[in-house]
């Protein structure tokens, strides 16, 4: 029987050793998203259930006809997992050929997630950003911190990582990862301190009973670029609207949703209209932009059409019969 009719499975270490990059990952969902404006990729709306406050279950779902693959994320998140010394978040992704309708891989999702996460805030900051970023705070020092750093190293030269967050493990990570990367690390007892200075900042906090917003934009300098990668639900609504412009990535995905992020009357621009070119980036080096989303299943599906094309060049991953 020949690999193409066997499934590709892919283990978190099989796509960590393939080598994708920031840049890699970004082209592609430029890719996707120039397609899309061309009616040629389609991608639903999140789908969220929530049987109790600390669990999280959610789907995503996107199709590209170049490349030809469909790609559906099963994801849960559980808050209270970090009180046992358990990852929050669980997730799969299938990949199917678009023309045969077969799936053709499964594979982790949680890698892909932190990935592609950082990728579209990426996306966003080589538009926004100031290219003479040296400073970037982090509020929430998880797994999307150590993903941020990544990507934005790829396009910013940075020097400073101010770190704020809940937990000692996280903190001290993160720290170690900035400082292996030749990186400055300061760890902050306030967020205030942490980001007032911060030519970029990513807040990441994830959603547990009881958060009240702590964080406010006019502690943001001039110039700063601000990832907002929960929900906003960190920042105190009163103050968004001094912000010069708010992005979201998916202005049609947002207006299906149940429960808006952010006021509609704050949302001009969307992720879309940015890589099409109907928006310019920076216009002035004193504006403060702020990138709020909630997840795209474009990102997931360029991420993992990368794992299974560079997975099948490589010989990485293991074939299960259909």
């Amino acid at each position: 029987m020949s690999t193409d009719d066997k499934l590709l499975y892919l283990s978190r270490p099989d796509i960590e050793t393939l080598g994708l990059t920031a840049a890699d990952t970004v082209a592609q969902i430029e890719h996707l998203c120039r397609e899309r404006d061309a009616a040629r990729v389609l991608n639903a709306p999140k789908s969220l259930l929530r049987p109790v406050d600390d669990v999280l279950f959610m789907a995503t779902l996107a199709v590209s006809e170049d490349p030809p693959f469909m790609a559906v994320k099963a994801l849960g998140a559980n808050a209270a997992n970090a009180h046992k010394g358990m990852t929050t978040i669980g997730a799969t992704i299938t990949l199917f050929d678009q023309a045969t309708a077969y799936p053709v891989a499964i594979m982790d999702g949680a890698w892909i997630t932190e990935i592609r996460t950082a990728a579209l805030s990426a996306v966003a900051a080589r538009h926004f950003a100031r290219k003479d970023s040296e400073t970037i705070a982090f509020i929430g020092s998880g797994a999307q911190a150590r993903s941020h750093l990544d990507a934005f190293l790829d396009f910013c030269p940075l020097r400073h990582v101010h770190i704020f967050g809940r937990g000692e493990a996280n903190r001290t990570l993160l720290a170690e990862k900035a400082e292996a990367l030749g990186l400055t690390a300061t760890d902050y007892d306030d967020p205030r301190s942490a980001i007032e200075d911060a030519d970029i900042i990513v807040s990441s906090v994830p959603l547990a009973p009881g958060l009240k917003p702590f964080l406010q934009t006019d502690w943001v300098k001039p110039g700063a670029y601000v990832n907002l990668l929960d929900l906003a639900r960190t920042w105190r609504l009163e103050t968004l609207d001094q912000f010069n412009r708010i992005i979201i990535e998916d202005a049609t995905q947002e207006a299906e949703m149940e429960q808006q992020m952010i006021p509609a009357e704050l949302i001009g621009e969307d992720l879309l209209d940015l890589v099409t070119g109907r928006i310019s980036g920076r216009r002035d080096e004193s504006e403060r932009f702020a990138f709020i989303f909630r997840g795209l299943a474009i990102g997931d599906l360029a991420l993992a059409i990368l794992a299974y094309e560079r997975a099948r060049q490589a010989g990485v991953g293991i074939y299960l019969e259909r």
